[in-house]
């Protein structure tokens, strides 16, 4: 509100025989400058005075005065004017409110009695100090120790005020109508002096305080054993339930209760703040949808759509019947709409701008013998994706969506052409004019399976995982860095029959994880086991620029990694696909465990069993791995009424796909899950 403010100086009530002296003594007996703490005068020792209670506002108490008992709420001006019976010449009022709202007066005629300030707003619902500093003519008010407005009026207050049988009353004018409505929580008379050099010394201007009752003060008194408070309190804190609401300086100490998450969040002005929350945590996975795919799954894609709903779009190794989209309904996906393909490997959901795409990797030919992958375009009118472009690949394996500098790009795997594995794989770049791909830039691989795009701070990085040159899995995989309008070489990983790179942070580190199916060099002697291989976690070493391995995981043909995060626990599932005797195999969950070098309990989730990673070496004092805890789910020990995620082999006759959902409950990480084309969590 922007309204004048009407400061009224009829402080005193006269009784009979009181009033105005014209002659006589001024202030000279009363010399003490002391504050007079007119609030505190009305509140008893023993507690509140009737008709006064207390609230708390925004972290600040103040009374809030009851209209039906104006006279309670008086006393005789003779509590404060102990050794003078005349009201001080020079004085301020200083006094701290929270106004709901200040109704706009007429200026008095007659004798002038009241001072109007223009352009002061105070019913914000917020906390405000105002110094009022009276000298003859002169009216000066301070509102949060900003620019004080000044007034020189007719009429000086009066020189000689006698305070004979006088009273105070405390937000009224000893009636009913006219009771001030907000909340006081300071009201103090500084005689003979300016008080706002005095008052104006807090950081908190709004909350400056000179006098304040005990009551009102910030730290009430501790009470003795089960005694209560002295002075209790009220407060007009609200509770919300629901979705998220705004957090700003009105909402400033509410609560907001997250019943999903059974959190109960702070409002500091700015941002939700945590006070109570049940962490979410990942003790095992069961089964929760079993869905029938047209044949084998070779990838998964889960996407929104927005206003129109979940999608799972899966990658199936047959032509007839094609791959299959699915759409999430009544908590369940069901068939939604079926593509033709020819033994697809992946799909990739990307937007740009208001379009929605779906490219498909093919991996054979068609029936014309033509070899190309398809991209897909969401058509709202119809409510199912069409055919838009179709780009020619070579066993194409993966697809990469990304943007840099607000320029879109689609990057393709190539894997083979005929039985040459070294060949090129190609980026496409997005012309806004004609609306297509077009080449931008290509880049030799051998037997691709993978690419990977992430950034860090201003930087792009594409990673490719080279699986086979024609005559070893023993090669180098790279990370490409995006410098003048195109990739170049940052790095060369050795890898073995690399299918996939899966990037991850926690906290501030970065790490990239290599999936190793299978170690074969036609060059030298068959080991053992081609299939019983490590595969490699490597951070991002800042100082030298580069990745370095972080740990070693021995894991069976693994084909992905895929990264994910329950609470503050991290987790690494490995799609472990053949160990050499059977795809029956089992895939393996890993949570990231830390602790320090001197062999303390685990730190960020790891149970105080759990010791310290000792491999590889700290850095620093402390350190972290994925580690296999206590607790482990062999393939034919399930606990009762659980069963383990498992899904058909490789070249089953009807094969299915089995969603799975955490639960809480013993800890049982990690879990083993039997090897699947495809797995998707709920979380």
């Amino acid at each position: 509100m922007s309204a004048p403010l009407l400061i009224w100086v009829v402080l005193l009530h006269w009784a009979t025989g009181g009033g105005f002296v014209w002659g006589g003594r001024t202030w000279q007996h009363c010399t003490d400058l002391r504050p007079l703490d007119i609030l505190s005068e009305v509140v008893p020792a023993g507690g509140l005075a009737r008709g006064m209670r207390v609230f708390q506002v925004q972290g600040v108490r103040g009374f809030q005065l009851a209209a039906s008992r104006p006279r309670a709420l008086g006393f005789p001006a003779s509590r404060l004017f102990i050794h003078c019976d005349r009201f001080p010449e020079e004085f301020s009022i200083i006094v701290t409110l929270r106004v709901l709202g200040v109704p706009a007066k007429e200026r008095a005629s007659g004798w002038q009695t009241r001072v109007t300030f223009h352009n002061v707003s105070l019913s914000d619902n917020q906390w405000h100090t105002l110094v009022l500093a009276v000298s003859g003519q002169s009216f000066s008010l301070t509102v949060d120790c900003s620019v004080p407005k000044d007034l020189v009026v007719e009429t000086p207050f009066p020189a000689s005020l006698s305070v004979k049988r006088a009273s105070f009353y405390l937000g009224n004018r000893r009636r009913r109508k006219g009771v001030f409505t907000g909340l006081l929580r300071q009201l103090v008379l500084l005689p003979g002096a300016d008080a706002t050099p005095r008052v104006c010394t807090a950081v908190n201007f709004k909350e400056a305080t000179l006098s304040v009752p005990t009551v009102l003060q910030d730290v009430p008194a501790k009470p003795a054993s089960n005694e209560v408070l002295k002075y209790p309190y009220e407060t007009d804190t609200k509770v919300t339930l629901g979705s998220r609401p705004p957090c700003t300086k009105q909402e400033k100490a509410q609560f907001w209760f997250n019943a999903s998450r059974r959190g109960l969040y702070l409002c500091n002005g700015s941002a939700w703040i945590s006070l109570l929350e049940v962490k979410q945590r990942l003790d095992y996975v069961e089964e929760y949808q079993s869905l029938a795919t047209n044949s084998e799954t070779m990838g998964v894609e889960v996407f929104t759509i927005p206003k129109v709903g979940l999608f799972a779009a899966t990658a199936n190794r047959y032509t007839p019947p094609g791959s299959a989209i699915y759409k999430w309904t009544d908590g369940k996906f069901v068939p939604y709409q079926n593509i033709p393909t020819y033994q697809a490997q992946s799909w990739k959901y990307f937007t740009i701008g208001k379009k929605i795409f779906l490219a498909v990797a093919n991996f054979e030919q068609n029936d014309r013998g033509q070899e190309f992958s398809v991209i897909y375009k969401w058509s709202r009118r119809k409510e199912k994706f069409i055919t838009y472009q179709r780009i020619t690949t070579h066993s194409a394996r993966d697809w990469e969506a990304f943007v840099i500098e607000g320029e879109a790009f689609l990057a393709v795997v190539n894997h083979r052409e005929g039985n040459n594995h070294n060949i090129d794989s190609v980026i496409y770049r997005w012309n806004p004019r004609t609306g297509l791909f077009e080449t931008n830039q290509t880049i030799p691989t051998s037997g691709a399976y993978d690419w990977e795009f992430f950034t860090i701070g201003p930087y792009s990085f594409l990673a490719v995982a080279n699986t086979f040159n024609g005559t070893s899995t023993k090669i180098y995989s790279h990370i490409y860095i995006w410098l003048s309008g195109s990739f170049q070489l940052f790095q060369s990983i050795l890898t073995f029959g690399a299918a996939d790179w899966e990037v991850f942070r926690i906290g501030d580190r970065v790490f990239l994880a290599v999936a190793n199916s299978h170690s074969y060099d036609s060059g030298m002697p068959a080991p053992s086991n081609f299939y019983a291989i490590n595969s490699s976690i490597y951070e991002l070493n800042i100082t030298a620029q580069m990745f370095v391995k972080f740990q070693d995981l021995l894991t069976y043909s693994a084909l992905d990694w895929e990264f994910f995060s329950v609470g503050d626990d991290s987790f690494l599932v490995v799609a472990n696909s053949f160990d050499g005797f059977t795809f029956s195999v089992n895939s393996i969950i890993y949570r990231y465990c830390c602790g320090r070098r001197a062999g303390l309990g685990g730190l960020g989730g790891c149970s105080q069993q759990e010791q310290p990673c000792q491999e590889p070496p700290c850095g620093g004092n402390l350190c972290g791995c994925w580690r296999t805890c206590p607790g482990r789910i062999d393939r034919n020990e399930k606990p009762p009424g659980r069963d383990i995620l498992r899904h058909g082999e490789m070249g089953d006759a009807s094969p299915t796909a089995r969603l799975s959902r955490p639960l809480s409950g013993a800890q049982l990480v990690p879990q083993e899950l039997t090897a699947l084309p495809v797995q998707v969590a709920r979380l």
